[in-house]
């Protein structure tokens, strides 16, 4: 059995944000001791595990909980599973589109400036202050 501490230092997740997982009914209620002290089975360890392997790859709590209600079904087919893994992949790929963009104008606005005048003629201030300046939309 682990205390919330232990948990914690296990998974890299923080305190608070075990609790949020389990306001969320991401983690089952864990057991108390007569201190009232969360104890973790190993179970809470692989969920919390998984919930933590999942945000890192940037899947909302909704997708989570999808995932996880699929997980207590091994028998069930993971089509589900693999389309919110494939919409994850195209929000992540929109995210780096869009990225790349705003590269693209920052890389352009600062090159615009040799940082040598006063800031009344700094190209990178004009830019900012006025979106028309801007070559591509970000």
């Amino acid at each position: 059995m682990f205390s919330i501490g232990e948990l914690s230092k296990r998974t890299k997740v923080k305190v608070p944000t075990i609790r949020y997982y389990e306001e969320m009914g991401l983690l089952s209620e864990p057991e108390r001791t007569e201190g009232n002290q969360r104890r973790y089975d190993a179970a809470g360890l692989e969920r919390l595990s998984f919930i933590k392997h999942a945000r890192d790859l940037g899947f909302s709590i909704e997708a989570i909980s999808e995932l996880i209600e699929l997980q207590g079904h091994p028998d069930r087919s993971c089509q589900a599973a693999t389309d919110i893994a494939v919409s994850q992949l195209s929000d992540v790929r929109a995210k780096i589109k869009r990225l790349r963009a705003l590269e693209k104008e920052l890389v352009r606005i600062s090159k615009g400036c040799d940082g040598e005048g006063v800031s009344e003629d700094c190209y990178v201030l004009a830019s900012l202050a006025d979106h028309q300046l801007c070559r591509h939309e970000h």
